[in-house]
């Protein structure tokens, strides 16, 4: 099998994003939803698997360090970034908890959870989303394909409409950056 050449990759993710102009009310409104949750000094939540782990952690990062103005850490934690954490519940309770229980141990009510999936079949994604729902936790799936079903579980979904996994994994890196966008220029002066 020979690789796509650059310029077909772009080719294809310039089709996806013309695709994805009908989820821009999507994006606003979870993007208000995690703006209003930090501004009543609660905290974002995120977890994904492979590629889509690396995705959470950026946006929980970005929050506790910065995006590209100066302004206050916010509260985010990032469900796989403990490898402590990971295999401990791995080993004791099985792979389907281990963003399940940190919802448990750290979430509470007003808390905003991300889960990035793009098969939206990740049944330790679902598993989070059903801990949060118990918890009033807002939930966020930024999922691709058909949104698997995750997109069943969640408050709000955004599915980028396509089949490879790279495209809807750079599709979802330019949905959190809109995010960050916003709170940067959101007023974190009422927080104390």
């Amino acid at each position: 099998m020979q690789a796509p050449t650059f310029e077909k990759s772009i080719a294809e993710l310039k089709s996806v994003l013309d695709l994805c102009a009908p989820l821009a009310n999507a994006v606003h409104e979870a993007g208000s939803r995690i703006q209003h949750s930090l501004l009543q000094g609660k905290k974002l939540l995120s977890c994904g698997n492979g590629g889509s782990a690396a995705d959470a952690l950026h946006l929980a990062e970005e929050l506790v360090g910065r995006y590209k103005i100066e302004r206050r850490a916010l509260p985010g934690i990032c469900l796989n970034a403990d490898a402590t954490a990971l295999t401990c519940i791995c080993n004791d309770y099985g792979y389907e908890h281990v963003f399940s229980r940190p919802v448990e141990a750290l979430g509470s009510a007003g808390d905003v959870l991300v889960g990035f999936s793009t098969s939206g079949n990740s049944a330790n994604i679902i598993a989070a989303f059903h801990a949060a729902a118990k918890r009033k936790i807002t939930t966020i799936l930024l999922g691709g394909r058909d949104g698997g079903q995750a997109k069943n579980c969640c408050d709000l979904a955004i599915i980028v409409p396509s089949d490879s996994t790279a495209r809807i994994q750079e599709v979802h890196t330019l949905i959190l950056h809109q995010w960050l966008e916003l709170l940067d220029a959101t007023n974190w002066d009422t927080l104390p």
